[in-house]
């Protein structure tokens, strides 16, 4: 059985939760690429890009994000709306070097015109045995980053096409 590590970021969006989940009901996928592509020119493929500064050591590298599902809440007395797209990630070029994250991202106001976004998943170490040595020395840290940067770009995204 392998090893799998939790990790976990959130951001938020200066519009309304109806605005924000519109847009990744709508086509999450584009949303993703568009967020993390750092050229145009690529914009049309079908992976995303990851990218890390790690230690001043810049690593990125394309992915595949698959949206399993998208789950919507409608608000009850007590508690808000709130979305949920079942997410999956691998690297396209050596994926054994590079974690796969399965996760979950969770939309949900804040206030009427704020929206967080929530992202909680677990990793696979890559590399079976070894990797549970490097994931204790780097590995953990590298999926953290990832995350936060994935997050942070879609965040980013979302606030300025949503204007």
């Amino acid at each position: 059985m392998k090893k799998q590590l939790k990790v976990r970021f959130y951001d938020y969006v200066n519009h309304p939760y109806e605005h924000v989940r519109d847009a990744l009901k709508k086509d999450a996928l584009n949303v993703f690429q568009a967020a993390t592509k750092a050229a145009t020119s690529r914009a049309q493929t079908v992976a995303s890009e990851l990218h890390i500064d790690f230690g001043g050591i810049g690593v990125k590298t394309d992915i595949n994000i698959t949206v399993k599902s998208v789950e919507e809440k409608v608000a009850k007395p007590g508690s808000g709306p709130i979305t949920r797209l079942l997410l999956e990630w691998a690297a396209t070029a050596m994926p054994r070097l590079f974690p796969l994250m399965k996760g979950e991202l969770s939309i949900y106001p804040l206030t009427s015109t704020e929206t967080q976004l929530d992202f909680s998943g677990i990793y696979e170490l890559p590399f079976g045995p070894v990797g549970k040595t490097l994931n204790a020395i780097v590995g953990h840290r590298i999926a953290e980053v990832s995350v936060h940067r994935f997050v942070d770009d879609v965040a980013g995204y979302l606030r300025q096409s949503l204007d």
